[in-house]
């Protein structure tokens, strides 16, 4: 079992930067795929990008490709989402996820992850 917990988040200017991080407790956390979503205020919860067990594949949603980052470090247990070019439209609660299943990859959908952070807050102002 995974137990992801999010930081990072904040309150940032149209344009600017922010990095992610989410720490996942248990020995294991190379064995999971992982992922990022984040949810506006009633509105559902998106995928942002998803990255492999290794860090080798990722993928991302066309609304923040070329601008968004994600990566990984196995031997901190930990996932970034590096944040370039925030836009007002990027301001949502962001949520860390784990897959348990057996392929190596990250999936789109909510459905495919198994372990959930609580989220970090971001807000970016125009």
């Amino acid at each position: 079992q995974l137990q992801p917990v999010e930081s990072g988040g904040g309150l940032v200017q149209a344009g600017g930067s922010l990095r992610l991080s989410c720490a996942a407790s248990g020995r294991t956390f190379s064995t999971y795929a992982m992922g990022w979503f984040r949810q506006a205020p009633g509105k559902e919860r998106d995928f942002v990008a998803s990255i492999s067990r290794s860090g080798g594949t990722t993928a991302y949603a066309d609304s923040v490709k070329g601008r968004f980052t994600v990566s990984r470090d196995n031997a901190k247990n930990t996932v970034y989402l590096q944040m370039n070019s925030l836009k007002s439209e990027d301001t949502a609660v962001y949520l860390c996820a784990a897959d348990a299943g057996p392929g190596p990859y990250g999936g789109r959908l909510p459905g495919e992850y198994d372990y959930w952070g609580q989220g970090t807050q971001v807000t970016v102002s125009s």
